[in-house]
């Protein structure tokens, strides 16, 4: 398989390693290391059997190798196996690499070389993402948005036969945040623990299993200044202060600030319809039917700015800027107040 093409994914690579076409060179590049691992694990678990690897699989780190060094052992041939794999693991450390180029000119048709670049991207101008390109596959992962994490979540589950509801979605999102590999960790783990024959994980299943209470976090809070019930911001508020373990400000105020960001952006939308805000703000139609439009009936443009700058305040003060006394909860109580009024 040859990537004649930038932004191929990790679904087309996958597909192609299942159909048993290997690409000569694999460059694996980005800041999200997720999808970096998953490919790389699969394309040698695809590409040789287990008792293959003693002779075939050769492993190294791109700080204790040279270029040279990972060209030699790509020009091998194959010990009583169909191919070879050379795996350079952290090959943002490799020195030289320009010098690959020389390689794929004339790559070994038995060698299937893979090279995992994290927390880094290559220069797509260098004659060296060209010839990759030109000769196999160069897959850059990118960091999820907060707005495709549901998604990830879905799809992730669907693959493993199981379904969760919205809500829990959300919630399980909220709690882990963006790292997909400690996400996927929490959803093996509340697979796993899915009584025999259960197949769908609810709200419920999540507080018990993960430590998120269904009725106090983050999403609800959201849900409830969207309508301006003030008696459950006011619980939900008391429960973070009462419970301290149980709440970071910081990412109470990422997830505030993201949500009122959209919103302002919202007032924007060339439509004001729940598919035109969807497609104008890059997120899922039922947050715009849920959220967002219930919000711009109850928000006006001016307001949301103010309330964006009381974020940015707030969070400043949780960093001690011009706060000395008040707690994180006396902090979510203040803006909460402002937002409502």
């Amino acid at each position: 398989m040859a990537a004649k093409k930038e932004g191929v994914t990790y679904e087309e690579i996958v597909r192609a390693v299942r159909a048993g076409n290997f690409a000569p060179v694999y460059y694996l590049m980005g800041e999200e290391s997720y999808y970096i691992d998953k490919v790389s694990e699969f394309i040698v678990d695809s590409a040789l059997k287990e008792e293959e690897r003693d002779f075939n699989l050769t492993v190294c780190y791109g700080a204790d190798v040279t270029a040279d060094e990972v060209v030699n052992a790509a020009k091998r041939f194959p010990m009583m196996a169909q191919r070879q794999v050379v795996w350079v693991r952290e090959a943002q450390n490799l020195q030289g690499k320009e010098r690959l180029s020389f390689y794929l000119e004339h790559p070994q048709p038995t060698t299937v070389l893979i090279l995992c670049h994290k927390h880094g991207v290559l220069d797509r101008r260098k004659k060296l993402a060209s010839d990759i390109q030109k000769a196999g596959v160069l897959f850059e992962s990118k960091k999820l948005y907060e707005s495709q994490l549901p998604g990830f979540v879905s799809a992730y589950l669907r693959r493993k036969g199981v379904a969760m509801e919205q809500n829990a979605v959300m919630m399980v999102c909220e709690s882990v945040g963006s790292d997909l590999s400690r996400l996927s960790g929490e959803l093996d783990k509340l697979v796993l623990a899915l009584p025999e024959g259960e197949t769908r994980i609810g709200a419920s299943f999540v507080e018990r299993h993960v430590g998120i209470s269904k009725e106090f976090n983050n999403f609800e809070l959201v849900s409830a200044l969207v309508v301006k019930d003030v008696l459950k911001v006011n619980r939900i508020v008391k429960y973070f202060n009462d419970n301290p373990k149980n709440f970071s400000l910081q990412l109470t105020l990422s997830v505030m600030f993201g949500f009122f960001s959209n919103l302002m952006l919202a007032y924007y939308a060339p439509k004001r319809t729940e598919e035109g805000i969807a497609e104008w703000t890059e997120q899922p139609r039922w947050q715009v039917g849920r959220n967002i439009l219930p919000a711009m009936r109850n928000y006006t443009g001016v307001k949301v700015m103010q309330i964006i700058g009381k974020l940015r305040e707030t969070d400043a003060k949780s960093k001690g800027v011009g706060n000395t006394m008040a707690t994180p909860g006396d902090l979510l109580k203040e803006l909460a107040y402002f937002i409502l009024h």
